[in-house]
């Protein structure tokens, strides 16, 4: 009996992943580790907050949305 490869028993994995219909999708995410990470979340955080306080439009749409939020979970 031959033992398979670490190599060998992924790409017969992924095989049989494409053959049930998926494809592998390779995303970058930030690294929360950085010792500036928490800095950078807040400096985007008063941006955001900025951009929501501006836009009246949003605001009235979202408030509208959850005016009708019966019936979203059983």
């Amino acid at each position: 009996m031959t033992t398979a490869t670490v190599n060998q028993r992924v790409q017969k994995h992924r095989a049989k992943m494409r053959q049930d219909g998926l494809r592998p999708v390779q995303i970058w995410v930030p690294d929360t580790r950085r010792p500036d990470f928490a800095q950078e979340c807040q400096r985007q955080c008063r941006l955001v907050a900025q951009a929501d306080r501006a836009d009246t439009a949003m605001s009235r749409l979202m408030d509208d949305a959850l005016m009708n939020v019966d019936g979203w979970t059983a």
